[in-house]
């Protein structure tokens, strides 16, 4: 098995509920198990070992799993500009231009779009609307 596949099964079970409540249960039992050993410092120190490994691994897993996500969408959406008639193939060569030619690109779509109305749902955004705004 490689480490694509790997990195991706863990990346589903990191993120699932069950996982998440194991971490919870066993930060609980971290907590109760203070007074047993009177909050020393070895008591604290397995906490902040064990979570720095873990947020040092994760970093590496999500990385992954997110470059993996990318490179799909960037390939489904090459395939959409590929078949579809009146999309412009230059788009599909994107990746190699620099931030200053990004930018450029993206001011002349929105010149573009600018004083379109577009209907969502049965309601209407106004063209003043900032569409670059999340």
């Amino acid at each position: 098995m490689n480490f694509a596949k790997i990195a991706q099964k863990l990346a589903l079970w990191a993120g699932s509920p069950k996982t998440f409540l194991g971490a919870i249960v066993l930060l609980a039992l971290w907590a109760i198990s203070g007074p047993f050993f009177q909050f020393n410092d070895t008591w604290q120190l397995i906490i902040n070992t064990s979570t720095t490994i873990i947020t040092f691994l994760m970093v590496f897993l999500i990385q992954n799993t997110q470059n993996r996500d990318t490179d799909i969408l960037h390939l489904k959406i090459d395939e959409l500009l590929r078949a579809t008639a009146e999309a412009q193939n230059a788009m599909l060569g994107l990746e190699s231009l620099d931030l200053k030619q990004l930018e450029a690109l993206r001011k002349h779509y929105q010149t573009m779009g600018q004083g379109e109305v577009k209907n969502l749902e049965g309601l209407e955004q106004k063209s003043n609307v900032d569409l670059n705004q999340c």
